[in-house]
Parts: C-alpha cells; sequence; structure tokens
C-alpha cells in the first residue's frame, strides 16, 4: 500500500466519531444512581445494564454495519448508523420506565456501530500495520479527553438539568458530527471494490475471516481487555461510592484512570514501529498480570477495601497496560484483512463486544461492595490474553483473506 499523510482535522474527524461510544458510556455514569430512584429500577433489571445492553446493542450494529460498509461505502454508513443512534437518544431521553430507557440505549449502541466499525474501515482503506497502528493510537491520545472530562460533564449536567438533558447532550453532538462528516469526509472505497451485500456472499466472506485462526484468537483476547474495561465502567460508581465513599468527586478519580490510558496511547504511537505490535500487546498483558495480582492480593489482605492511595496507585498502572491494548489489537487482527476490511472490522468488533457482555455481565454479578472481583476480572484478563496473543503470533504467516464478491 502506497505512503499516504492525513491531515489533523481528519485524524480528529475520525477520533470525536470514535468516542462518541466512549462518551455514550461514560457521561452517563454520574446518573445511573438517580435514573435508579427517579424510574424506580427493580429486579432483574439494574442500572449496571444502562452500560451493558448499550454494548449488546453494540453487538448487533457491529454484526451488520461492516458488510454494509462495504456494500454502499464507508460515509453513508456513517450517516445511517449516526441517524440511528440520534433515534434511540430521542427514545432514552424521553423514556418513562428502565425498560424504555434500556429499549433507548440498545438503539444507541446498535447506531453507534457506524462510526466505530465504519471510521476504522476508513483507516483501514489508507493505512495499514504499524502505520494503522500509528493512526490509530493518535486517534486515542484525541479522544481519550472525551472518558477524562465525559463523567465531570455528566455531573454538571445533571446538576443544572437533570439526567435527561445529558441525552440532549448526545443528540447535538451527533448532529454535528454528521454534519462535519457529510461536508469535509470523502468517500474513501471505491465503487469497483466495493462488494454485494448478498447473504450467501456475506456468510462466504465471514466464514474466511473466522477460519483465520489469528484473526479468531485477536477476537477473543480484546473481548477479555474490553470486558475488563467494561466491567470497570459498570461498577466504577459503586466502588468509589460503596468503597471509598466518594461521590462528587468520582469524576476526578475517573479521570485520572482515563488519563493512564491516554498517555499509554501517546506512548505506543511513538514506539510501536521500533517494538513492533506483537511485543508491545505481550509486554502490556505481562504487566496486567503482575498489577491485577497485586491488587487482588491487597484487595484479600484488606477484605476487599485497599487503602484508596494504593487502589489509585495499581488502577492507574492496569490502565496504563490496557491502553496499550486497544489500538495494537485491534490493528494486529486487521492486518490480514485486506479488502474485507468492512465485513472483518464488523465481525472483530462484535465478537470482542459480545465476549466483552458476557465477561462484563459475570464478573458484575459478584460485585459485592468490595474491589475483589474487580482485581480477579483484571488478573483473569491478562493471563488469558496472554496465551491468546502468544498463539496468534503462531499463525502470524497465514496469508491475506481471499474476497468472494458474488455473482
Amino acid at each position: 500500500m502506497e505512503k499516504r499523510t492525513i491531515s489533523f482535522e481528519r485524524i480528529a474527524l475520525y477520533a470525536f466519531l470514535t468516542s462518541l461510544t466512549a462518551l455514550s458510556i461514560d457521561a452517563v455514569l454520574p446518573a445511573l444512581r438517580l435514573i435508579e430512584s427517579d424510574l424506580h429500577v427493580e429486579p432483574p433489571l439494574s442500572t449496571q445494564h444502562i452500560v451493558s445492553l448499550f454494548i449488546f446493542g453494540m453487538v448487533f450494529g457491529e454484526l451488520v454495519i461492516g458488510p454494509i460498509a462495504d456494500a454502499i461505502g464507508r460515509k453513508r454508513a456513517l450517516v445511517g448508523g449516526l441517524a440511528l443512534y440520534m433515534v434511540g437518544t430521542v427514545v432514552a431521553m424521553l423514556s418513562t420506565s428502565v425498560e424504555m430507557i434500556v429499549l433507548g440505549r440498545i438503539l444507541q449502541g446498535i447506531g453507534v456501530a457506524g462510526p466505530k466499525i465504519a471510521t476504522r474501515a476508513l483507516v483501514r482503506d489508507q493505512f495499514e500495520g504499524e502505520a494503522m497502528a500509528r493512526i490509530m493510537s493518535f486517534m486515542f491520545v484525541l479522544f481519550i479527553l472525551v472518558p477524562m472530562i465525559a463523567p465531570a460533564m455528566g455531573q454538571a449536567v445533571l446538576a443544572f438539568a437533570g439526567w435527561r438533558a445529558i441525552f440532549a447532550v448526545y443528540l447535538a453532538l451527533s448532529i454535528l458530527l454528521c454534519i462535519w462528516l457529510v461536508m469535509r469526509q470523502p468517500e474513501t472505497l471505491a465503487p469497483q471494490n466495493r462488494i454485494r451485500f448478498h447473504p450467501v456472499t456475506l456468510l462466504q466472506n465471514g466464514s474466511r475471516v473466522l477460519r483465520n485462526r489469528r484473526v479468531s484468537l485477536l477476537i477473543v483476547a480484546t473481548g477479555f481487555v474490553f470486558g475488563a474495561h467494561l466491567q470497570y465502567l459498570s461498577t466504577a460508581a459503586d466502588i468509589f461510592f460503596d468503597v471509598y465513599g466518594i461521590g462528587s468527586l468520582f469524576p476526578a478519580y475517573f479521570a485520572a484512570f482515563a488519563a493512564s490510558i491516554g498517555l499509554a496511547s501517546m506512548v505506543n504511537a511513538q514506539v510501536v514501529r521500533r517494538f513492533g505490535m506483537q511485543a508491545m500487546c505481550e509486554y502490556a498483558l505481562c504487566g496486567l498480570v503482575a498489577f491485577g495480582l497485586c491488587l487482588l492480593a491487597l484487595s484479600l489482605v484488606w477484605e476487599g477495601h485497599p487503602p484508596l492511595p494504593a487502589f489509585m496507585a495499581l488502577g492507574f498502572a492496569i490502565f496504563f497496560c490496557i491502553g496499550f491494548l486497544f489500538g495494537n489489537l485491534n490493528a494486529m487482527a486487521m492486518q490480514s484483512l485486506g479488502q474485507l476490511a468492512g465485513l472483518g472490522a464488523s465481525l472483530i468488533a462484535s465478537g470482542s463486544s459480545l465476549v466483552a457482555v458476557v465477561f462484563a455481565v459475570a464478573f458484575g454479578a459478584f460485585y459485592n461492595e468490595t474491589t475483589i472481583p474487580l482485581a480477579s476480572g483484571f488478573l483473569v484478563t491478562g493471563i488469558v490474553g496472554l496465551m491468546l496473543v502468544r498463539l496468534a503470533a503462531r499463525a502470524s504467516r497465514e496469508p491475506v483473506i481471499p474476497v468472494k464478491r458474488g455473482a
């Protein structure tokens, strides 16, 4: 693939489009307890599901948005996804029950798959290998500001206008991004390279992707890493409130961990070409095992309530490791996809999201107002992820997946 350059505006657009997912999760976190009180949430649903079922909606959106992007182009797929996201946002904003807000969140999740998946395909159309990992890391550097400030933004909006206004902010932002996209982003998939959307062709090409051992292993590895992060997101407000009695300062503590991921992404953008994606992932997973084990041991010694400075220090180190994994694991999985970048990105994201939801719900069910389940999740992720990444390395010489265009 020929060398290309990319403008800061284009990277910023990609970053903001991709960060819509993080904003949709993080800005609503301070409002979960108020939503629970306002809508009288009762089992089997809980406010954790406002986060986890958003990701569940993404699973279905991610399955279809890639093939659609391969068939009609990246730009149209992005606009369609943003439109559905707006519909889900309006449903959640006007909801009068937890069931209605969950439905809106699922629709949001399906719609946000457009910006998430089609943006990756846009990058893959223009870059590959370490160059792609570098661009994705620069994107992480820009949009990492979103999870750093999103809870504070959500808390401010909550204080002045209530939790429904948070969804009004989501709606306004998605409209602005749609306008920016339509006006400034050219299509990157030429008509002659498009793949007809047909069930048989889709199954054949999907089978080609999933039969690639390297891609399949990296999908599961990415799912475990995302699952550990999702477990934290689902229980973060409860942990800081129940274990440490932190309420109004929650956004500041949350921002510290988000800053750790951003710092790791900045470092990765500078060193990934020197050390390679495989080595960076292995180093990060080894660190995740070590720091996860330390947090678990400390949690057990202190009966689930380790000192706040120790929890913050180990948490910062854990999320620093996670910051190296997101961009590299995705770029490694995308390497073998060739012209199946859209479908491949869908299967990678959908498969990893499904693994993540199962992981987060399973470990989140053990939440007992201590840090022990969270520490256990980080440790399991590090061990399993390291095994999967090393197994994937043995399949690294497999050829680029061939494409079937149909009749």
